[in-house]
């Protein structure tokens, strides 16, 4: 397609045209807002990805249901208390959460979709919730601002807001896709990632959108760990307003894969968002995999150095100790054959052939001393290959997790 059909633009949830957004704060966290309000003007639709945990959180199981109405139009998050583990209560309570939030909007309860993030194990004060949903409903607005207000509500150890939009030409017109996400500890997502709200003025049909959402999280969240541990509460919701002056989007056209392309990479900037951001984090690593058998072991492989505390403390100290990297993969790929093998660290040949390069090991701490770090696994063994992202592994991310309450 050559040059990318998108570019970056201001904003996050409401930079796309049909879409309000509100937040307040209620008291279920220390400071700041913490319950917001996403909604959709209009008769759009909707798709949405889950975490695969198995012990999943009440607003997971509810949003898990309506998603699949076809008729959710808003969102209502908070941030606090994660209602995951909290049994039959908890279920009635994130239904209640969801008709709160109805009653505001003048919707049905089925067409509100409903996440946590915080504290698991915690029955949702609703006592504080509901009239924080209220507030909510009375802040809400189309502005920029109020983008960012709700961006900045749903965050928990989170450092910083991660939001970002894209305006994308799909030929006869242009879309706009927005989002805001959350995340910096509890990050392994599976068919997932941490708490994700994404918005386009496309108009899109339902099961469209979700193949394209599948696609566009299964090669950005899935391929991203800050400490492997996948969360509870994992939710991407993806609302599209149909609001945009384009012509609609239909599978197997090109305006399908250039809206494809804007949504992956929408997701893959807010994806490393989250890896930057990591707890206790001092670098952003990324992991490239080439010639590899399939792109399972080449995200296999990806993912054993990206999760390995070894790698990841070496990772911290700068210490090109490339024997962890290495060995990672080797157990990550049945088939490795270390003559066909090559490993480098940004750019420096540190591992061939089954033995240490000859490039002199200052030169490699060099490679491994900023921020930001490239390692390159070259399995020698076809054509297939995969990106992993990842953060190294602090003194701080110990404290911040030692004294996290639960």
């Amino acid at each position: 397609m050559g040059d990318p059909a998108w570019e970056q633009t201001a904003g996050g949830v409401t930079a796309p045209r049909g879409f309000r957004a509100g937040a307040a704060r209620c008291g279920l966290k220390q400071q700041g807002d913490d319950v917001g309000l996403l909604v959709c003007d209009g008769d759009g639709s909707a798709a949405a990805t889950f975490t695969t945990n198995r012990v999943c959180a009440a607003p997971v199981r509810w949003t898990r249901d309506v998603i699949d109405t076809g008729g959710v139009r808003a969102a209502v998050v908070n941030s606090g208390n994660a209602n995951a583990c909290t049994g039959e209560r908890g279920l009635r309570d994130a239904e209640a959460t969801a008709r709160a939030a109805a009653d505001a909007l003048g919707l049905e309860p089925e067409q509100v979709a409903v996440a946590s993030t915080g504290i698991i194990g915690h029955f949702m004060p609703m006592e504080k919730l509901t009239p924080g949903i209220a507030a909510a409903a009375e802040a809400l607005d189309s502005s920029l601002d109020a983008g960012l207000r709700f961006a900045r509500c749903i965050m928990t150890t989170d450092t910083v807001v991660k939001e970002v939009a894209l305006r994308c030409d799909v030929g006869g017109g242009t879309v706009t896709l927005g989002g805001a996400t959350k995340g910096a500890g509890m990050i392994a997502p599976g068919m997932a990632t941490t708490l994700t709200f994404l918005t386009t003025d496309a108009a899109i049909e339902g099961p469209l959108l979700l193949e394209l959402l599948r696609r566009a999280v299964d090669v950005t969240y899935n391929r991203i760990s800050i400490d492997e541990h996948m969360s509870t509460n994992d939710t991407c919701l993806c609302l599209a307003s149909g609001e945009a002056d384009a012509p609609p989007i239909e599978a197997g056209s090109e305006a399908a894969a250039r809206f494809a392309g804007a949504l992956t990479e929408l997701c893959g900037i807010l994806a490393r968002k989250i890896v930057a951001d990591g707890e206790g984090a001092t670098k952003l690593v990324r992991i490239d995999v080439v010639g590899a058998p399939d792109e399972a072991t080449a995200v296999a492989v990806g993912r054993a150095i990206a999760d390995s505390p070894l790698c990841k403390c070496a990772l911290h100290s700068g210490d090109p100790n490339w024997g962890r990297f290495v060995s990672a993969a080797g157990y990550a790929c049945p088939t490795l054959d270390e003559a066909k093998a090559r490993f480098t660290i940004g750019g420096k040949l540190a591992y061939a052939a089954g033995m240490a390069a000859d490039t002199p090991p200052a030169e490699l701490a060099a490679a491994m001393a900023g921020r930001d770090i490239v390692l390159r696994y070259d399995l020698g063994l076809g054509d297939a290959d995969a990106t992993v992202w990842t953060c190294d592994l602090s003194k701080e991310y110990v404290e911040i997790n030692a004294d996290y309450h639960t």
